[in-house]
């Protein structure tokens, strides 16, 4: 059974002030949906630990993103800096630390707030290509009156114009 904050609050009072127990919650408030081993479940914890909330490290425990793991992640993630074509993919570093693919995924983007991205070509110009361009679009240019030179674009596939 879930309880509401609201709901643990009352219980723990009623219980603690007036000695209330389990059937006579369920007495005082039947509306509530309350069940009995719900009821005497939250008392327990009650008597034990003096509180009606989560005890503390009672949830699933961190295996694969602990502070070590976080570490060494780091480590091979950014030894590349500085030394060309020696990166490591996520698979390499998952193999080498022992730990799952996608677990070194959720760390470097969670915990390192880094993102993997992927090497593309990409066209590198000269100085002369940069020249030729200038002089080619200029050209270009006066092909068209002065007032609709505003109204183009140029891009490496063609020229776009309006009007």
């Amino acid at each position: 059974m879930v309880f509401s904050v609201e709901d643990k609050a009352l219980i723990k009072n009623l219980h603690l002030l007036k000695g209330y127990g389990s059937r006579k919650l369920l007495a005082e408030f039947p509306e509530n949906n309350l069940t009995k081993s719900g009821l005497d479940t939250l008392l327990r914890k009650l008597r034990d630990t003096g509180s009606t909330d989560r005890r503390v490290g009672s949830g699933r425990p961190r295996t694969a993103r602990t502070g070590d793991n976080v570490a060494q992640v780091e480590e091979m993630v950014l030894s590349h800096e500085g030394a060309p074509q020696s990166h490591r993919s996520t698979r390499q570093i998952s193999r080498e630390i022992g730990v799952h693919r996608s677990s070194v995924s959720r760390i470097i983007h969670k915990d390192l707030t880094l993102k993997c991205m992927k090497k593309r070509r990409a066209q590198e110009l000269t100085e002369s290509n940069r020249a030729t361009r200038l002089q080619r679009s200029k050209r270009l240019l006066k092909q068209y009156p002065a007032e609709k030179a505003d109204f183009i674009w140029f891009t490496d596939e063609k020229i776009i114009h309006c009007c």
